[in-house]
């Protein structure tokens, strides 16, 4: 099954993110071989692509998991995590309806 881990970064998150950010992209490429990625990026903190120095102010990942004590176990295990960007981690069921 799928499941959404909505992510809300702490105020400030620029730099934490720019360090932690090649280990948070080699998990998500990890998912991404399996065929276990659905889609995976950040809130950008303004209405642009590339956010410039007001950063991003949180994260989204749909992926399938085991369960949802896998894929709780999954975002809790993130670099982002671990780097303090994150201030709020939200892991819920997701079903896929379209496309």
């Amino acid at each position: 099954m799928y499941y959404a881990i909505i992510s809300e970064d702490v105020a400030d998150s620029l730099a934490a993110r720019q360090s932690a950010r090649p280990a948070h992209l080699a998990r998500l490429e990890a998912l991404r071989e399996a065929g276990r990625l659905l889609l995976a990026g950040p809130h950008p903190a303004i209405d642009a692509e590339d956010p410039g120095p007001a950063g991003f102010t949180g994260s989204l990942v749909v992926a399938a998991f085991e369960s949802l004590e896998a894929a709780q176990a999954w975002a809790d295990a993130d670099p982002y995590v671990e780097a303090g960007v994150y201030d709020r981690v939200t892991v819920k069921p997701f079903k896929r309806v379209l496309p």
